[in-house]
């Protein structure tokens, strides 16, 4: 109405439009506020073109926008003036120091992030303990799925005892379905993180992930590493496999670490203790196992368990040594 009236007084154009004079002021103030309404020398208001409007009212922040943008641009220019020195200072990290020790939970991973931004080709993880804290794997799981999307290939293992974990069996659920491969065995040494076959990051403390970590490049050493994983990943089976064997079928993964493990005269304690199993599990499995067998006592089960071909001396002699974690 005011680009019709534009000296008309309030009360007037309340009963133009049918409103009272407050709902006409408030109307005429968010309209002021908007720049479609400007005061006239002359008295009354001035109707403005929402196209003027929005010129003058959006133009200060289009140019705070436009100089956010410029600063933003000469900051992004000088970090990439640094990435060369950033390069040649990894390099020469990784030069003078084959093993490099990272203290503190937040430099760790610092370190992690970055290996995972390089990686090229691989990481193989062995992963202790049983079921994960539900905040590492929230943590863990969009970087791995970033990994396989890259074409990095994965390959973990758990202990036997995680399959029993919701979480951690769904994060697996969710890895084995983008390409991971995932597996699980009784007992492994330590956590280990193994990037690229070329750089190793362990746990300095097994008990204490966070407080320090070991960056492993030395050939040697990093050479035998590899070999502990690969040993380990072939003792393993598959993750998402059924717990047990079908009656009268050679047992394996967990009911085989338990098999080989009672016959070599293993209380169900220490067999629970090792595989990181309640020791209920271990009871109902051995009672399962001496009625497959049909043996009285453990000396019966381990002579019907050979005469079945389930165990030979070879791989009896497999069975887990005691890890550094075990002392």
């Amino acid at each position: 109405m005011r680009v019709t009236h534009p000296t008309d007084l309030v009360s007037q154009l309340a009963a133009r439009v049918g409103l009272d004079r407050e709902q006409v002021a408030r109307a005429e103030k968010k309209l002021s506020a908007l720049g479609l309404l400007q005061r006239s020398p002359s008295g009354g208001w001035v109707a403005i073109s929402p196209e003027s409007a929005a010129e003058a009212l959006l133009a200060p922040l289009e140019r705070d926008i436009l100089q956010q943008r410029i600063a933003m641009a000469a900051t992004r220019e000088q970090l990439h003036t640094l990435s060369g020195d950033y390069l040649e200072a990894r390099s020469m990290r990784s030069a003078k120091s084959s093993i490099e020790i990272i203290e503190g939970i937040d430099n760790i991973r610092a370190v992690i992030d970055d290996l995972g931004r390089t990686c090229t080709t691989s990481l193989d993880a062995l992963v202790p303990g049983g079921g994960q804290a539900d905040e590492s794997l929230r943590a863990a799981l969009p970087i791995d799925l970033e990994l396989l999307a890259r074409g990095i290939r994965i390959r973990s293992l758990f202990q036997h005892s995680a399959r029993r974990h919701r979480a951690t069996v769904q994060y697996v659920e969710r890895v084995s379905a983008a390409g991971a491969e995932v597996r699980c065995v009784g007992t492994m040494p330590s956590r280990m993180l193994i990037w690229d076959r070329d750089c190793v990051v362990l746990p300095l403390d097994p008990l204490d992930t966070a407080a320090a970590a070991a960056i492993v490049r030395d050939p040697s050493v990093l050479s035998y590493l590899c070999q502990v994983f690969e040993h380990c990943w072939e003792e393993g089976r598959e993750f998402l496999e059924p717990d047990e064997a079908p009656p009268g079928a050679e047992p394996t993964g967990v009911e085989r670490e338990v098999l080989l493990m009672m016959v070599a005269g293993r209380t169900n304690d220490d067999v629970a203790l090792r595989l990181g199993i309640s020791q209920r599990s271990v009871s109902r499995i051995v009672a399962q196992l001496m009625t497959r067998l049909g043996a009285a006592n453990r000396f019966q089960a381990g002579v019907r368990a050979v005469e079945l071909g389930w165990l030979s001396l070879q791989g009896r002699s497999r069975e887990p040594a005691a890890g550094p974690t075990e002392a």
